[in-house]
């Protein structure tokens, strides 16, 4: 029996509109009332995914969020912290040295906002989705007492795909980098990645590994989709995520989370 359900937020759980389906909805309430829980694993931070917790209902001292590509993990209610793994200064100074060598916009998230050397579609992006602030700061001049959750490389996607060619190796021994979004690259703790954090989460439950399921679509939920007893990948999904799934769902739009729900917990495919 799955106990833990991991979701995606972006191109996963929402549709093309950023919202989430009357079929997930009631697909996932139905999970929680037969006792399965129910995690948001997004590269977002917290902040950025309150309102959809709201709309779950997701905001009890029993549950929990898997935020920043798995560098947070926390209680959604007392916003106590089970695990924090972050970057730093030198990390930011590193990599916006390398940015200006590729000639690829940067910007980073703290805890509570998106700070940027200059104004850019991306960040302004960022900034919207999340709702939290966008900062221009002189990245040579960062406060010693900020604290940098990740940093990530911002662009065209063909700007992007140029510079990932480019990249040298030593920027993968120093960090986990994902691609989550055709235009968004991000670097984060060496350690951690999202499988990394539903398992720290799905152990600190007592939830086995073969009790889980994560769902996903891009480039940085193939960690938690290789660790999940059952990865599931979108229809919508990177062809590099499919090639290590156990089960490809239905689309975004197609309210692929809820016939998942319906096929592996509720046994009732009917409803999907």
């Amino acid at each position: 029996m799955y106990k833990l359900v991991a979701l995606d937020m972006d191109g996963t759980l929402l549709n093309e509109n950023k919202k989430i389906s009357t079929e997930n909805f009631k697909a996932i309430e139905r999970a929680r009332e037969k006792g399965v829980k129910v995690v948001l694993a997004t590269g977002r931070p917290t902040k950025g995914i309150s309102r959809y917790l709201e709309e779950l209902n997701l905001l009890t001292e029993d549950d929990y969020a898997v935020a920043f590509n798995g560098a947070v993990v926390q209680n959604t209610k007392t916003g106590e912290i089970i695990a924090e793994n972050l970057l730093d200064l030198n990390d930011l100074k590193y990599l916006y040295d390398l940015s200006k060598k590729l000639s690829v916009n940067i910007h980073a998230l703290t805890p509570t906002a998106c700070i940027t050397p200059k104004i850019n579609e991306y960040s302004e992006l960022e900034s919207n989705i999340n709702n939290i602030p966008l900062e221009i700061v002189d990245f040579d001049k960062v406060d010693n007492s900020t604290t940098i959750v990740k940093i990530m490389f911002i662009d065209k996607e063909f700007i992007l795909s140029k510079v990932i060619e480019k990249l040298p190796k030593e920027v993968y021994d120093k960090y986990t980098v994902v691609r989550s979004a055709p235009f968004f690259l991000e670097f984060i703790n060496k350690k951690v990645n999202k499988g990394f954090g539903v398992e720290l989460l799905a152990k600190s439950l007592g939830i086995k590994q073969e009790e889980v399921i994560c769902m996903g679509d891009a480039g940085n939920d193939i960690h938690m989709i290789q660790y999940a007893g059952l990865g599931v990948a979108m229809g919508n999904a990177f062809p590099e995520l499919k090639k290590v799934a156990n089960y490809v769902t239905k689309t975004n739009d197609e309210h692929g989370v809820a016939h998942v729900i319906n096929k592996f917990i509720l046994k009732d495919e009917k409803t999907s």
